[in-house]
């Protein structure tokens, strides 16, 4: 068997306005803009990165901002909720927090026997704040006001909106994630080494309809790979279950596989290096536009063509 799956190593969403997603982001939930570059089949939209400090894999949250895009409907066959780790003593202090930014908060006193802030973004895409006793130190990120104590760490999981689980469930634990338990229609899948995005939950919902992308849906999941070696050994494993899998594919900060579970949400299999350093230092992440080699020169026509936007920054 390849080198087990540890977590996520991304989750890639769908936004409409780009100031008002950077301003999210960065102003209410204190991470940081790690990278700031393009949509590489549309060089006339932003590619969004947050993360923490460093831009560590397990904590990217990354966005495709059309300005015109329409509003996508959840349903099965999707991510339905994505899923961060705090501290479960700072679970107040978020809560307070979300409410005094105007987000509209559910808290959930116990799933699997967390405490879960459920709330959207403004795109309606749909955001939980998990409390953990124990987990992952948050790198916290330097440009926002978040008090270190309270920042995010990272990814806690997803929940993926399902038909049924048994032909999911069967890929995930081929991928490494064992059945940790069961909770009415919520099935949790977990990974061994319980680092950061190592839950993925499956909760069965039969009765609604395939879900249409838009703003504020997810369009794909990436998990971990530490290196192209482990990642090419997974795309072997992985065509055992007829699964169609796309050959590697040069993502600049990670080269990445794709395939479909399924049940219909799109995976990703992402490695660590060269990450989000290898064309900036980790002080001045997120700053400047970065452009793949290949569109290099068209920079002038594609900073014309690219919304202006501001990145507000708090210095600790």
């Amino acid at each position: 068997m390849p080198e087990p799956i540890v977590g996520l190593h991304h989750v890639t969403a769908i936004a409409s306005n780009p100031q008002r997603n950077l301003d999210f982001y960065t102003g209410v939930l204190g991470l940081r803009l790690v990278k700031r570059t393009i949509n590489f089949d549309d060089p006339g939209t932003y590619h969004f990165y947050f993360g923490d400090d460093r831009g560590s894999p397990g904590t990217i949250l990354t966005f495709f901002p059309w300005p015109h895009m329409g509003k996508g409907n959840i349903g099965v066959g999707e991510t339905s909720a994505t899923a961060f780790s705090v501290p479960v003593e700072s679970v107040p202090f978020w809560e307070e927090r979300l409410r005094a930014a105007g987000v509209l908060v559910d808290r959930e006193e116990s799933r699997f026997d967390n405490t879960v802030l459920k709330f959207s973004d403004p795109d309606g895409m749909r955001l939980e704040l998990v409390g953990r006793i124990a987990g992952v130190q948050a790198n916290a990120a330097r440009t926002s006001d978040v008090p270190t104590q309270h920042a995010i760490s990272g990814f806690f999981g997803v929940t993926l909106c399902e038909v049924g689980f048994e032909k999911t469930a069967t890929v995930l634990e081929r991928m490494g994630f064992w059945r940790a338990g069961v909770e009415g229609h919520r099935y949790r899948f977990s990974a061994a080494a319980q680092a950061l995005g190592s839950h993925i939950d499956v909760l069965v919902q039969p009765q609604l309809l395939p879900g249409r992308m838009g703003a504020g849906s997810v369009h794909h999941i990436a998990f971990r790979a530490p290196s192209d070696a482990a990642q090419l050994a997974w795309r072997e494993e992985l065509k055992t279950l007829d699964l169609d899998i796309t050959p590697v594919l040069d993502r600049t900060y990670f080269h990445s596989i794709y395939f479909r579970e399924p049940g219909g949400v799109l995976f990703e299999i992402a490695t660590d290096p060269p990450g989000f350093t290898s064309d900036e230092s980790i002080e001045s992440l997120g700053e400047t536009l970065k452009l793949p080699g290949w569109y290099e020169s068209k920079r002038e026509l594609i900073e014309k063509t690219l919304p202006p936007i501001t990145l507000h920054k708090i210095t600790k």
